[in-house]
């Protein structure tokens, strides 16, 4: 029986993964949501929070989490890396 389960778990968490990026918007949709001023861009949030224009941004997606949010991966100049959520309104 055991052995059944392990494919349903890890099925199930893929499903909740995929679930989980469907509240994402794809890049085009994130282009035009900045161009139209619905959010703020990347560059504007990262400088709001206090993000050093030097940082490398590794990853960057919006997603609905109670309002639009930026989830962006940054490595500062000194190799330190942070995951930061940040209001894209």
């Amino acid at each position: 029986m055991s052995k059944l389960l392990v494919p349903i778990v890890l099925a199930l968490g893929l499903v909740s993964a995929g679930a989980a990026n469907a509240a994402c918007l794809d890049k085009a949709a994130i282009n035009q949501a900045v161009a139209s001023g619905q959010i703020k861009s990347l560059a504007t949030v990262l400088a709001e929070a206090g993000v050093d224009g030097s940082a490398t941004v590794t990853n960057a997606e919006v997603c609905e989490q109670g309002g639009l949010v930026w989830k962006v991966g940054v490595v500062m100049q000194d190799g330190t890396a942070q995951n930061m959520t940040l209001s894209a309104q």
